[in-house]
């Protein structure tokens, strides 16, 4: 860089101020510090910084503001919209996280500050703010506490991340995830931290339809459209109209409802069944699965170009064995709403207790931990222990985990498919499906750190990055 660039740190803080300040002024930066969000957004605005890094919560005319931090980045967000504010945090809660995230924030990080992770951050958003000019997109702040996503991990932090930096937009999203990890609610929370929030959010459970009916679900039906038919129905995409319409388990839907869902993604009209009339609509889509739709469309189940119509935003959902630190929060969060509907007090569970929560093996992932929680409520009557748990839980919670049980499923599933002639390649099937697993889990793990991770699996930092780049995973950083 031919000057160096100059950032301004925005913290009441007198210590934490100056210690940031010299962790960039030592890597040649031009730092400027400012102690009160009236000043911090006065000269975010009025003067010319590379980056904004500021405190989520500051001082504002002589008090403590919650999430005043917020408030510069809205300042910036319409004044130099090419700036990039990243959000210096103590405790981070699931909404500031989406709502900075929808408001512009280019990155948040953690209190203490690891220069580790945010040396290399602020590079790369000086970087961004030199040679990226595109105004960040703003909506109106949403609060909604009835669907709350739960958990603090560094996993559900990224997913926080993704979900405020796509809430803002219109773009159609594809939530990933085995069954009960929560992608409803990461829906729900994209609709409801988007302008969309105050207008319809419908869901359509695809499996749950009959075939038959789907098409008719989905876009209605005019009088005589076929023998049932009496009366004009309106589909969920008109009763969608103007907010966002959330397709569960879309791996699951018919060959004829993905050919008329494609035709409306593509033309932004529908017709209903039995009628001439195109009916224009505004729907935000999000759809949802658990299913490995690249295999679907391999296997001739899913049709390539919807795929890609809907494959536009992608978040994945980590399953609970990736993100066991949430476990306390989210037992504690299903015991105090569990209690609150049987209309109980809520009992108190022992530390025993928790670390046995956190060592199972949750095959049905969050749902399956709710559904044992709500039954350990229900029939305790006093602290609760493991042995309380494990009076709570299946046989099949209880039972030693079979290492290669899923693996052995899946061999055979394929196997049986070549036998009968629908598949062919099961090696090379195979094969991709577990370097995807590898190297997603190990570049996760490695927190995007390539040589690390080829060094754990015993590869080349190349052939790390040519996996990566193959199995389409974020290549993370070379370093």
């Amino acid at each position: 860089m031919t000057q160096p660039a100059r950032i301004l740190v925005v913290d009441d803080a007198e210590a934490e101020a100056r210690e940031i300040k010299d962790a960039l002024a030592g890597e040649g930066y031009l730092v400027e510090l400012a102690a009160t969000l009236e000043s911090g957004t006065r000269r975010a605005t009025q003067e010319e910084f590379d980056v904004v890094v500021t405190d989520l919560h500051l001082s504002g005319s002589g008090a403590m503001h919650l999430n005043e931090g917020l408030e510069i980045i809205r300042a910036l967000r319409a004044a130099k919209p090419q700036v990039p504010v990243i959000l210096v945090t103590g405790q981070p809660s699931t909404e500031t996280t989406i709502e900075a995230m929808k408001l512009g924030a280019y990155d948040y990080i953690l209190k203490p500050v690891d220069p580790r992770v945010f040396l290399p951050m602020i590079e790369e958003a000086t970087v961004r703010s030199r040679f990226l000019r595109g105004p960040a997109p703003v909506a109106e702040v949403v609060h909604d506490n009835k669907h709350r996503i739960v958990g603090n991990s560094p996993a559900m932090r990224a997913v926080y991340k993704q979900l405020g930096q796509i809430a803002a937009t219109n773009a159609t999203v594809l939530i990933r995830g085995e069954t009960g990890t929560g992608k409803e609610l990461a829906a729900r929370a994209v609709h409801h931290h988007s302008h969309r929030a105050d207008q319809p959010f419908v869901i359509v459970n695809c499996p749950a339809i009959p075939a038959n009916l789907l098409v008719s679900e989905l876009f209605g039906h005019e009088p005589g459209a076929y023998t049932d038919a009496k009366a004009r129905r309106i589909g969920q995409f008109e009763q969608a109209s103007g907010g966002t319409l959330f397709l569960d388990e879309i791996g699951d839907m018919p060959e004829d409802a993905q050919k008329q869902l494609l035709r409306a993604l593509q033309e932004k009209t529908i017709q209903r069944l039995g009628g001439k009339e195109l009916i224009p609509v505004d729907v935000r889509i999000i759809a949802a699965t658990h299913q490995d739709l690249e295999l679907a469309i391999v296997e001739k189940r899913f049709r390539a170009d919807l795929f890609y119509r809907i494959n536009v935003a992608a978040v994945h959902l980590p399953p609970l064995r990736e993100r066991r630190e949430d476990i306390p929060d989210l037992a504690r969060y299903f015991l105090e709403t569990g209690a609150a509907e049987f209309g109980l007090y809520r009992p108190v569970m022992n530390s025993a207790a928790v670390e046995f929560l956190q060592h199972l093996d949750w095959q049905g992932n969050i749902r399956e931990l709710q559904n044992v929680i709500r039954k350990t409520l229900l029939s305790c009557r006093g602290t609760i222990t493991r042995e309380t748990i494990q009076a709570s839980l299946s046989p099949v919670a209880t039972a030693p985990v079979v290492a290669d049980a899923t693996l052995f499923k899946r061999v055979s599933e394929l196997l049986a498919k070549a036998k009968r002639g629908e598949t062919r390649d099961v090696h090379a099937v195979l094969t991709a499906e577990l370097e995807r697993e590898l190297y997603g889990q190990a570049i996760r793990l490695a927190n995007g750190d390539q040589t690390q991770a080829a060094n754990w699996l015993g590869v080349s930092r190349p052939t790390m990055r040519e996996k990566l780049l193959r199995q389409g995973l974020h290549p993370g950083r070379e370093t």
